[in-house]
């Protein structure tokens, strides 16, 4: 699927939206980039990992990222015989402490979720590492005193040497013979080293180095001679420091640098994980759901929303303006016909619906929960491809017939089984003899590679190929005549009018004229209407009866799910029965056990199960409780007990 196709069905709205989502910004560079599959058993993997983290959402909440940073580039650099400076390594700790409460959520994930659990091994716990760096480096990016003895030692004799400076300089200032020989009574820093402003005109009178003047050249900016000696000993050890400090980031990085590959590994699960949270997070903002993927290239949407509509929806709603709903439809393919023509007035709706099969599809692939109903089913499909909207390749200096014509037959060359094609206003632009001839002849050829199709037409004549051909059908969407307006309601099996005539009526146009315009009607348009409107009640009655049949398979399917728990969780609460018998029969005086009724452990004195009873002793007291109060305290609590 190409860039382009991408682009035309706003696919990086949705990608845009899930990078917003996201916690961290490995994550968030992820979601940019994610892309549609085109591999069943990797889409089926995706949505999969979705569905577990909306479960283990409800009972430990979503993965811990807070301190995860995008450190590869550091980890890379780590490798450099410069290595990584402070701030670089702080980033690094930061995100390699992390790892540890991550590793943590992912230990307790429960074995219903085996696509999550299976991220457990791709992540590394690197506390121990954090810690050392921790130890060296805080937070703020500084190399601790306590980084090492020498450090240490350096850093307090460069402390003591700055106190004897400061002591120095204040017994000059404070002589009285030498505050008058200075602009201000306070000395200033050139280059690390403590000076006094000393007038000009008292060039000499305090024994020093004179550093710089002023640019007016009224002060100098003199070094005490008591001073020099020990700024220049803090040189030295600055020089000293700095030694000791790149030698310890220098064993950091070669630290960092040592557990490359792990630490790599475990960032781009981290990023994985992240951006599955992040599609829980879309699927529960936006009623999103994870869909049934089909093997049989059915496409079966029920209930489904345009996602950049939806979210124009809900921006309306949260700053008071107007809101006008998100009308759901329904839409089918692949089952009974394979070719959809969705004909009507210019309103609007027929592209929309098929920018939402398009992007619905798209998102589907790329594992992103979809705003659709339940019971909705999409394949997964080799291609993509989809011509809207009236662009014009200017280079090329193509009509906009011509640019449309040139994308659809590019498209034809790679349709084929396994393919969903979409085009809008097929037949539009041209004479609408020749436009409904070319418009056949590529419905014929759609049918004839075997792909998915829908296209949407103004062209009439095109509404009887589904009268004539198999595995084609039609559909509208409604429009209501009374408010010109479009309901957006698609009616599969129910070809559109463009309702010119009548919206010309409602706008005023004479009655002798709209009586001239129906006259003026081909024989054959009037004809195929009767033929249609013929067909119309029983198409429809049909419809909802397909529709309620599978309205009540999903609730078949939901009523099995809800069985098939309620018998897995008879049989856990069984196994655990069983269990906790087998202990309760085992246990003997002395034995610690876990008391629900004041919840401590306590010692077996006696069982009395002739009474469904045990006497129990914790610290000076006896008591005696039921049998259902006890249970097994744990093995961590067992080796507290026994200590």
């Amino acid at each position: 699927m190409d860039d382009l196709t991408l682009r035309k069905l706003q696919f990086d709205h949705v990608t845009n939206a899930l990078a917003g989502l996201c916690a961290c910004n490995l994550g968030k560079k992820l979601a940019r980039g994610v892309r549609p599959g085109h591999s069943a058993k990797q889409v089926r993997s995706w949505l999969q990992q979705v569905r577990e983290m909306l479960v283990v959402e409800e009972t430990q909440g979503l993965p811990p990222m807070g301190g995860m940073q995008d450190v590869r580039a550091n980890i890379h650099d780590a490798s450099h015989p410069a290595g990584l400076d402070e701030d670089a390594l702080a980033r690094v700790q930061q995100t390699l402490a992390a790892t540890g409460p991550l590793r943590s959520w992912l230990c307790k994930l429960p074995d219903s979720a085996p696509a999550l659990v299976n991220m457990e091994k791709r992540v590394g716990d690197f506390t121990p590492l954090a810690q050392t760096i921790g130890d060296a480096i805080d937070p703020r990016g500084r190399v601790r005193d306590s980084a090492s003895p020498k450090l240490g030692s350096i850093r307090s004799a460069i402390e003591t040497a700055r106190e004897r400076i400061r002591t120095a300089v204040d017994r000059v200032i404070k002589q009285p013979r030498y505050v008058k020989l200075l602009q201000y009574p306070n000395p200033t820093f050139h280059n690390d080293r403590i000076v006094l402003p000393l007038k000009a005109e008292h060039r000499g009178r305090i024994p020093g180095i004179i550093h710089r003047s002023s640019e007016s050249g009224s002060t100098l900016f003199v070094e005490p001679a008591e001073a020099v000696e020990l700024n220049n000993s803090i040189v030295r050890l600055r020089s000293e420091e700095h030694k000791e400090v790149t030698r310890i980031l220098s064993a950091l990085s070669r630290l960092v640098h040592q557990n490359t590959d792990e630490i790599l590994r475990t960032l781009e699960a981290v990023a994985v994980l992240d951006l599955v949270a992040a599609k829980a997070r879309y699927a529960k903002r936006r009623k999103a759901r994870c869909a049934v993927i089909s093997n049989n290239g059915i496409l079966d949407l029920h209930g489904a929303r345009h996602p950049v509509l939806v979210d124009l929806h809900e921006s309306a709603r949260q700053e008071g303006r107007p809101v006008e709903e998100v009308v759901p439809i329904d839409m089918r393919l692949g089952d009974d016909f394979d070719l959809l023509v969705i004909t009507g007035p210019n309103t609007g709706g027929k592209t929309v619906t098929l920018k939402t099969v398009g992007l619905l599809a798209a998102m589907n692939q790329a594992g992103i929960p979809i705003p659709v109903d339940e019971g909705t089913v999409l394949p997964v499909y080799r291609h993509i491809m989809i011509d809207v909207g009236d662009e014009q390749s200017i280079e090329q200096s193509l009509s906009t017939f011509s640019s449309h014509l040139s994308n659809v037959l590019a498209m034809l060359k790679q349709a084929g089984r396994g393919s969903l094609v979409l085009i809008d206003e097929l037949g539009a632009g041209t004479d609408p003899d020749e436009g409904a001839a070319i418009g056949r002849a590529i419905m014929d050829e759609l049918l004839e590679r075997e792909c998915s199709a829908v296209v949407t037409t103004h062209v009439s004549q095109l509404k009887a190929v589904a009268y004539s051909k198999d595995r084609v059908d039609n559909a509208s969407v409604e429009f209501d005549v009374e408010s010109l307006k479009p309901t957006y309601v698609v009616r599969i099996g129910e070809p559109g009018n463009s309702n010119a005539i009548a919206i010309a009526e409602r706008l005023g146009m004479p009655r002798r004229l709209v009586e001239r315009a129906q006259s003026h009607l081909a024989d054959r348009h009037r004809a195929l209407s009767r033929a249609i409107e013929g067909t119309l009640k029983s198409r429809r009655m049909a419809e909802e009866a397909r529709k309620a049949a599978n309205q009540a398979r999903i609730e078949a399917d939901r009523s099995r799910v809800e069985f098939d728990e309620q018998s897995r969780q008879l049989e856990q609460a069984q196994t655990a029965y069983e269990q906790w018998m087998e202990w309760l029969t085992r246990l003997r005086p002395g034995d610690w056990v876990h008391v629900e009724t004041f919840d401590k452990c306590a010692q077996v004195v006696r069982m009395q199960l002739h009474k469904q009873t045990a006497v129990v002793s914790s610290g000076a007291l006896d008591f005696e409780v039921q049998l259902s109060a006890l249970s097994h305290p744990g093995e961590e609590a067992l080796r507290e007990l026994n200590r």
